[in-house]
């Protein structure tokens, strides 16, 4: 796949080698080509786990596990490619053999732990996390020993954890988000409303969070949109929102006059604001 030509050299290097020079030269070769192919299945395994497609990534594991079903590091890979390739479930077999196994580490157990969450399987989880040591202090293990805190609604646990995650990484976003999400289901709208403005801060583009962000204001009976960075497309599906707010609210009137701003500033048809606004007129 990748340098052929350079290959090709090193295959026809030691072709001249081995006809001029005597046996001890053709070993010193044949590792060095050994120790090559070493490196670029390496290389490619990084790259099938970061920047290839997630389906070609699973497609290359499956190959892999296939020839060699006794490569832990193979099953690793399929198992994150899997998850890559939003299919966990397909994933806990894999995940299963590597904790398993005399090989399977800590961020195994913490991947694994991942996986079950993703698919619904939160006792799992958290039995799957209880077995990570204490001294494993990472983002992804505070991270999702605060999402399992929440589904216990152990507040003061879930909190905590929120706050190590956060300090933990350079890129906040999600857990602020998940925490924001935390405090709109309990009902604290202020603290919510505060987390999702720090989720937009660190990443602009997180429109869940702009989302979010919207319904925490407009369970304060704030309908004013939110001063963030956003495309006319988000504007008119924020005004969406909050129109729906406004009226579960009780706030007919001004969801009616939120969802016509809203299809005004769609700069295409907005299917959905236009049904709302007419179950509206209609006495839906």
């Amino acid at each position: 796949m990748r340098h052929p030509f350079f290959l090709s050299l090193c295959l026809c290097s030691a072709i001249t080698l081995s006809a001029c020079g005597d046996s001890s030269d053709t070993a010193d070769v044949e590792r060095a080509v050994k120790d090559l192919n070493v490196i670029d299945e390496s290389n490619l395994n990084d790259i099938m786990l970061t920047v290839a497609d997630p389906d070609e990534g699973v497609a290359y594991y499956k190959k892999a596990v296939l020839n060699e079903p006794n490569r832990i590091d193979f099953k690793r890979g399929l198992a994150l490619s899997l998850v890559r390739a939003k299919k966990p479930e397909e994933s806990l077999s894999s995940w299963k053999a590597v904790v398993e196994s005399s090989q399977g580490t800590s961020d195994d157990r913490v991947n694994y732990a991942d996986a079950l969450i993703r698919s619904n399987k939160w006792d799992e989880a958290e039995t799957m996390l209880d077995s990570v040591p204490p001294t494993v202090e990472t983002f992804k293990r505070y991270r999702l020993e605060a999402m399992i805190a929440d589904s216990n609604k152990d507040w003061d646990k879930a909190d905590s954890y929120y706050e190590t995650a956060v300090g933990l990484t350079t890129k906040p976003a999600n857990v602020l988000n998940n925490w924001g999400y935390s405090m709109l289901t309990r009902g604290n709208y202020e603290k919510a409303e505060k987390l999702f403005g720090d989720a937009i801060s660190y990443d602009s583009k997180l429109f869940t969070a702009k989302n979010n962000l919207v319904l925490a204001r407009g369970a304060q009976r704030n309908y004013e949109i939110p001063i963030v960075p956003m495309t006319q497309e988000e504007r008119a599906q924020l005004l969406h929102t909050m129109a729906l707010s406004a009226i579960k609210q009780g706030d007919v009137a001004t969801g009616k006059g939120l969802l016509k701003d809203a299809i005004e500033t769609h700069p295409q048809h907005f299917e959905s604001a236009v049904r709302s606004l007419s179950a509206l007129e209609g006495g839906a």
